[in-house]
C-alpha cells in the first residue's frame, strides 16, 4: 500500500453529525489519515474535539486560520483539508486554503452566491 493521505479537517467536532459521516467515508478505503484539525469555531470545543479523535497536539487547532498558517509552512503538511462547516463558512475557509496551496473537499456548497463562485474560479 501506498502512503495514506494526509487529511485536515474543519469542523466536524464535538456533536456535529456531518464531520463523523466525512471520517468515516475518508476510512473506507484506508487512503486518508486524519492528521490535523480544527474542530469547531470554538477555540475549547475544537482542541477538545481535536484530543478526543487523537489528533497529535501541534496539530490540533483552536481555528482554521491558525490552522492554515502553520500547516503551510510544515514539511510535513496535509495533502488534502474536509470543511465539514455551517454552510456561510464553507467559502472564507476554503479561499484561506486554497489560498495557500491547499486541496480541499467541501459540503456543499461551496460557494453561497456568484460573487463567491467566481472568486473560487478567478483563484484557482
Amino acid at each position: 500500500m501506498s502512503q495514506k493521505i494526509k487529511l485536515g479537517m474543519v469542523g466536524g467536532g464535538q456533536g456535529a453529525f456531518i464531520g463523523a459521516v466525512h471520517r468515516i467515508a475518508s476510512r473506507i478505503d484506508d487512503r486518508y489519515e486524519l492528521v490535523a484539525g480544527a474542530f469547531s469555531s470554538n477555540p475549547e470545543k475544537s482542541i477538545a474535539s481535536g484530543k478526543e479523535l487523537g489528533i497529535n497536539e501541534d496539530r490540533n487547532y483552536s481555528n482554521y486560520e491558525e490552522m492554515v498558517e502553520k500547516e503551510s509552512i510544515r514539511e510535513d503538511k496535509i495533502d488534502v483539508v474536509a470543511i465539514v462547516t455551517p454552510n456561510h463558512m464553507h467559502h472564507p475557509i476554503s479561499m484561506s486554503f486554497m489560498n495557500k496551496g491547499f486541496n480541499i473537499i467541501c459540503d456543499k456548497p461551496l460557494a453561497m452566491n456568484l460573487k463567491e463562485c467566481e472568486e473560487i474560479v478567478q483563484n484557482r
